[in-house]
């Protein structure tokens, strides 16, 4: 009889146990669906870099690698960068080599790069090519070129020069005649300073120094007193020589105040880091749009750096109160 009541009580419990344990397994079986999907959220794998000339330069390269270490700390992820990627050829075997390490995201840090890789886009489908600044557009589904709006930068910079100069001659020593900035500065000085005469020459290549320099001997034995070194291979050098002869300039890419807070003016500044973060990101999150984009002051990823103690003060605040009429409604001071 015992024996019969004890298996009788029994059955309750063995039912239960049946109904508990599918839900256990059910529970489970959710959690770990949920926490891979969390972990497999993003299409972030690895980062590439590919940088036409080194990342050591203290402006622009430097810029893309603090980007690329951004990037890392961010995601979690594996990145990898290569320099003097400066031909088809060479980027070619490059992003070979940055497939096989399973790279799925590419920086292009450059303008050439935007025809090298709507090219390569169709070898690489799983991998997403990201240039900067190309002067063409990107054509295909997994590329995109991101412009700079240099011309507002470079207007804002001429702004200063204009409104600082004590010789109304201003220098200008570019990399090449197409750079937007080079025309917006001019026209940014001559709005504030109808007098002021612009010198132009050009390098004719990034990274001359050499040249540059003798540009810069040239524009000083013509009387100029600011110059806006318009060249991230050169802008360092020149900035450090002009602080030696005691004269002004506008900084370039980078905040260059600690060359010399009374020497430089100001900088104007293109935040790469930023703007390869917010990059990944969209594309982690599945965002980034293929095609030619634009970004700059409005978007935060271009600024004015920190004004030299000698510039007075009625003119900070006369072009910070320009910069945010610009930032409100993408009108310069000349388009109101």
């Amino acid at each position: 009889m015992k024996r019969t009541l004890m298996n009788i009580r029994n059955k309750p419990i063995r039912g239960k146990i049946l109904i508990i344990i599918p839900l256990i397994v059910c529970v489970l079986f959710l959690f770990l669906f949920l926490n891979g999907s969390v972990g497999k959220k993003g299409k972030i794998e690895k980062v590439g870099l590919l940088v036409s000339g080194t990342v050591s330069d203290q402006v622009w390269g430097t810029k893309g690698y603090i980007g690329l270490l951004n990037i890392h700390t961010k995601f979690d992820v594996d990145v990898f960068y290569k320099e003097s990627i400066d031909s088809y050829t060479i980027t070619e075997r490059a992003v070979k080599e940055f497939e096989a390490k399973g790279v799925n995201l590419i920086f292009g840090h450059g303008s050439d790069f935007v025809q090298y890789f709507n090219i390569l886009s169709s070898k690489y489908p799983s991998i997403h090519f990201v240039s900067l600044n190309g002067r063409e557009p990107a054509t295909k589904e997994n590329t995109t070129n991101i412009k700079f709006e240099n011309y507002p930068m470079g207007f804002f910079g001429g702004m200063v020069a204009g409104q600082t100069t004590k010789t109304n001659t201003i220098g200008v020593i570019g990399a090449y005649d197409w750079q937007e900035e080079v025309k917006g500065f001019e026209d940014g000085v001559h709005y504030v300073n109808k007098s002021a005469q612009v010198i132009k020459e050009f390098v004719n290549d990034w990274d001359n120094r050499e040249k540059a320099m003798n540009l810069l001997d040239n524009q000083i034995r013509q009387n100029v007193d600011i110059v806006y070194p318009v060249g991230y291979g050169f802008s360092v050098e020149i900035v450090e020589n002009i602080k030696k002869k005691g004269l002004h300039a506008i900084g370039y890419i980078s905040d260059q105040s600690n060359i010399g807070k009374y020497t430089v003016l100001t900088s104007t500044i293109q935040d790469i880091p930023k703007l390869y973060e917010q990059i990944a990101t969209a594309f982690d999150e599945g965002e980034l749009q293929p095609g030619t984009q634009s970004c700059g002051i409005k978007e935060g990823t271009i600024y004015l750096g920190n004004f030299s103690p000698s510039i007075d003060y009625d003119i900070v605040e006369s072009i910070q109160k320009d910069l945010n009429h610009y930032k409100k409604t993408g009108k310069l001071p000349n388009e109101k």
